[in-house]
């Protein structure tokens, strides 16, 4: 199964296998479930970064979750402006949008290579009348995609540029955290200021000098794409509000 620039990663991961299993935020699956998903999961992707393997406006007959890698959601202006309205990483579900409603409202994007578990349309009610513990999880799963796109309003609509820079790496530390990739209370973010400045609603320039009062405060690092978090009280402090973590969260 191809979907746009994407191609097959070559050799299937097995479910038995698979390396987000072994992720202690992640919960794990029952005997019974594990075996559905073997027979769920039709296939694997690799897509390289900079690649928009979902498209807004097109229909799509399967949904994918990430099992390396980070992508984004996003919209286009007219003009050629763009919006990020979310990050993707390992254990997040993308598509469901398109599996659901027949169309994509939103792009999603590779930021590093990225590998996908592929997951058949037709398939998704057999889960939902078969295994209603796996249905519960993609209902969690769509719920907490509305949470924390009711969070980035709030950013956009009330917080200042300060706040919202601090909240946005902050709360991205903490997905990073939940997905088992942090490590000293550093990570290295594999986006740009650009994307920072595209998903908060700024200029770069304006989003360059906010970065730079942040780092001033020294609740956080920020070089050579490590980011550091020196000083989570702090951060937080900046932020205005602290990010729930739900542990262990699903994934299918």
């Amino acid at each position: 199964m191809i979907l746009g620039n994407a191609r097959p990663n070559g050799q299937l991961t097995p479910c038995e296998l698979c390396p987000l299993r072994k992720r202690s935020g992640l919960r794990a699956f029952s005997a019974e479930e594990l075996e559905f998903v073997k027979t769920f999961k039709a296939d694997e992707l690799r897509v390289e970064p900079g690649i928009s393997f979902l498209r807004e406006g097109s229909r799509n007959d399967h949904l994918y979750t990430v099992l390396r890698g980070w992508a984004f959601r996003y919209k286009v202006l007219d003009d050629g402006r763009r919006q990020i309205l979310n990050y993707a990483l390992p254990a997040d579900m993308v598509g469901l949008q398109g599996t659901l409603m027949r169309e994509m409202q939103h792009s999603v994007e590779a930021l590093t290579p990225v590998v996908l578990c592929v997951f058949p349309r037709a398939k998704l009610w057999d889960l939902y009348s078969r295994l209603p513990s796996l249905a519960f999880d993609v209902t969690w799963l769509a719920a907490r995609e509305e949470q924390l796109i009711d969070e980035h309003l709030v950013s956009l609509g009330r917080r200042t540029a300060l706040e919202r820079t601090a909240y946005l790496l902050l709360h991205l530390f903490v997905r990073a955290e939940e997905a088992g990739m942090v490590k000293d209370a550093s990570i290295q973010f594999p986006f740009t200021q650009q994307h920072v400045a595209d998903t908060l609603g700024m200029s770069l320039v304006h989003t360059n000098k906010t970065l730079k009062r942040l780092f001033l405060t020294n609740a956080v690092r920020w070089k050579d794409r490590v980011f550091e978090v020196l000083d989570r009280a702090a951060l937080v402090k900046i932020a205005g509000s602290s990010v729930n973590q739900y542990l262990p969260r699903p994934f299918i």
